[in-house]
């Protein structure tokens, strides 16, 4: 018979397998919410020809549209983040998703562009809760050294959505015409929502950490800080750059190319197939060089600044004289800003505790969302005066740019990073 020291560490044991279990269920739920929440986004971009055509839209009143979408996200960022941090993510991403899969399906009834702004910004108003509650959720259930990785991962969702949806939305438009493409992830958002409610357990908190939770941590207290606005600032610079792939790629392979719809819908997905890989290479390159020691600082480092040169890439874009040579170049500039991506989110965790990190994240994507709103502006009149080459540019150079305000302005990173949370603490959530 078993002693009791043996019984107690073999309980230990199994709860520990049984958490690293469902922490990763947990995440392939992010994962696949992730997905669907590009796939909603991809779908205007992949179906702008024919819906400009449709509603007689110019390349700025297109970028006006693409603007709705970031304004709302830039709009609802903040209290996203907050709902996140005092109800926890599995009612927040509830919420979110549910709020969100309304306007995508309210998408079907739209006839004009002024009307398909004003839908799109109620989209991006419940799509930012995405990456605070995915943020909110990693942080709680992984321990320190598997958060970027994770981050990685989950974050991937973005290029998954983007490699597939031009197939799905082609396909979905040839067969049974655009309403049926904005209607498809309108019902995955719904079918998920009961899933991720299940699927998420339980969280609790402790009632001096539910009071704890806005007690010192204003608006005000967080912009108060260097590292806020390094964070801030890095998302402003790096989160224009994949929005203009999601979003104008197939615009410019139709006009400046000359592609087809049904040709676009059957390669357009291969660079942001390069996407998904450079998430996933960014948390697995971080975890590794912690695994050996690294510094964090120096993690970050090496990492952020590698990817960021590498997004140099895109200047060659309107240089190349064929399609495939055009689109392996839009796919390497897509990998490094994903590997960087997975980095630049990684460098939260680091820097804020679990009680922050929605509303940091949000204030980040406020950030985000005001460059995203300016950059399709910026896109469509740069287009339609000149040519897409100094657009190509200006997102070579952004990703780099981002990364020297985050190591410029956090200058406390080693000294006010957050311990690591340990598993099953019952302040910041359990199964």
């Amino acid at each position: 018979m078993l002693n009791l020291d043996q019984k107690v560490k073999n309980d230990e044991a199994a709860r520990a397998l049984g958490f690293t279990w469902r922490r990763w269920l947990v995440l392939g739920l992010l994962l696949a919410i992730t997905t669907i929440n590009f796939v909603d986004r991809q779908t205007l971009s992949v179906l702008a020809p024919v819906l400009r055509a449709a509603f007689h839209l110019s390349n700025e009143q297109y970028g006006r549209i693409v603007a709705a979408l970031q304004f709302g996200m830039m709009s609802g960022e903040f209290p996203m983040g907050a709902l996140m941090d005092r109800w926890g993510a599995r009612l927040g991403l509830c919420f979110a998703v549910l709020w969100w899969s309304a306007a995508t399906g309210t998408q079907v009834v739209t006839n004009s562009g002024v009307k398909f702004g004003f839908v799109r910004y109620w989209m991006g108003t419940g799509e930012c809760g995405n990456y605070s509650g995915g943020m909110k959720t990693v942080m709680q259930v992984f321990p320190e050294q598997e958060r970027t990785l994770a981050i990685g991962i989950f974050n991937s969702g973005s290029m998954i959505g983007a490699t597939i949806a031009p197939p799905i939305i082609v396909f979905l438009l040839q067969r049974y015409g655009f309403h049926a493409a904005f209607l498809v992830p309108a019902i995955a958002g719904l079918i998920w929502v009961p899933m991720w409610w299940f699927g998420r357990g339980k969280e609790r908190f402790s009632p001096s950490a539910r009071a704890n939770i806005f007690s010192s941590d204003s608006v005000k207290t967080l912009l108060s800080e260097r590292r806020t606005w390094a964070v801030m600032l890095c998302r402003f610079f790096i989160g224009p750059v994949i929005q203009f792939y999601w979003y104008w790629i197939p615009n410019y392979l139709f006009s400046v190319r000359h592609m087809s719809m049904v040709r676009i819908g059957l390669v357009a997905w291969l660079p942001f197939l390069l996407g998904t890989v450079g998430g996933v290479a960014g948390g697995f390159a971080a975890n590794l060089l912690q695994r050996r020691g690294v510094s964090t600082l120096n993690v970050r480092r090496i990492t952020m600044y590698g990817s960021s040169i590498a997004c140099l890439t895109s200047l060659l874009v309107p240089e190349m004289k064929g399609i495939a040579s055009a689109l392996a170049m839009i796919g390497a500039a897509i990998l490094a800003d994903n590997f960087l991506s997975a980095n630049m989110y990684g460098a939260i965790t680091d820097l804020f505790p679990d009680r922050r990190v929605g509303r940091v994240t949000g204030l980040t994507g406020v950030a985000g969302g005001f460059s995203g709103l300016l950059f399709p502006l910026l896109t469509g009149f740069l287009v339609d005066r000149l040519s897409y080459k100094p657009v190509f540019l200006l997102i070579g150079v952004m990703p780099l740019l981002g990364t020297l305000a985050l190591f410029l302005l956090a200058n406390n990173y080693n000294r006010e990073a957050p311990a690591s949370i340990p598993n099953f603490a019952p302040e910041h959530g359990e199964f």
